[in-house]
């Protein structure tokens, strides 16, 4: 059923709970692709009630990004997510969110902040703010839902590593199911964003996996310096990739990695087309 707001969410969160049911929640932005339906298939399988929400979340977003242009596809999302059997698809407004005419800044609005070690890197220094955003949204969903699972896509590394520590730090009674990247055929990572690339955008944009697959391989024959690994990445880039980071981090805590071992998750985003990409393995 799709439902709009949060007394009605919870209204019929309140009835499974009496019954004891598992609930399983898989926030999303929407414009739905394979890789949230993987998402919602492994929470319908691991959880008797499953709620999806589908919400473009203005507070993540930092000035000059996409939040107006953000696909939105309400009508093939719900069809998407109740096709797998997802009981509730949560599509709430701002005003609902955040409430009427509430100034969308931290100067009014209380956030949930991550720890400045976890956000001052990678996708978190061009994108200032913008976890305080997936935080804050986040844990209003763990508390409208009240989910004993929640379900996210390691293609995000940074965000469900941060997700992860805040969920410990502060408490919350609910289990983050981490589940891997979905890609194409070609390789290349699904992205709601994808939708911006042409197709010739879409070859080029294969030169992240490709970044990333040669590190795997060279890590795998032996090369563990991570300067001497990411020295390999510059070979497969052109004047049609800007590279903004290409980064070697711990998989639990995202500290830097001088040397590389199983437990390094090498981390890249690069724009194509104008469209900034992200991609990430684990080595």
């Amino acid at each position: 059923m799709l439902l709009h707001t949060i007394k009605e969410v919870r209204e019929q969160i309140s009835n499974w709970k009496k019954q004891g049911l598992m609930i399983g929640l898989v926030p999303t932005m929407g414009a739905l692709h394979a890789g949230h339906a993987s998402l919602i298939k492994k929470a319908v399988d691991t959880c008797d009630k499953v709620v999806v929400s589908v919400f473009v979340n203005p507070i993540q977003f930092c000035p000059g990004e996409d939040y107006n242009e953000y696909p939105r596809t309400l009508s093939e999302d719900v069809e998407l997510a109740e096709g797998i059997g997802a009981d509730i698809v949560f599509a709430p407004s701002p005003d609902e969110m955040y409430g009427k005419g509430q100034r969308l800044s931290n100067d009014t609005l209380a956030y949930v902040v991550p720890p400045y070690f976890y956000v001052d890197k990678l996708c978190g220094k061009s994108r200032v703010g913008h976890f305080d955003g997936v935080c804050t949204v986040v844990a209003k969903l763990f508390n409208i839902t009240q989910a004993d699972y929640a379900f996210f896509g390691q293609k995000d590394a940074q965000q469900l590593i941060i997700i992860k520590k805040f969920v410990n730090d502060l408490n919350f009674p609910i289990e983050i199911v981490s589940c891997p990247i979905v890609r194409e055929e070609s390789g290349l990572a699904l992205s709601s964003r994808n939708k911006y690339l042409t197709e010739d955008g879409k070859k080029e944009a294969l030169v992240l996996s490709k970044i990333l697959n040669n590190i795997k391989s060279c890590y795998d024959k032996g090369i563990t310096d991570t300067d001497a690994l990411k020295e390999t990445a510059f070979s497969f880039l052109t004047d049609k990739h800007d590279m903004e980071y290409l980064e070697f981090v711990d998989r639990d805590n995202l500290e830097d990695k001088e040397i590389a071992d199983g437990n390094t998750l090498v981390l890249i985003a690069c724009r194509v087309e104008g469209v900034r990409l992200i991609d990430n393995i684990i080595l």
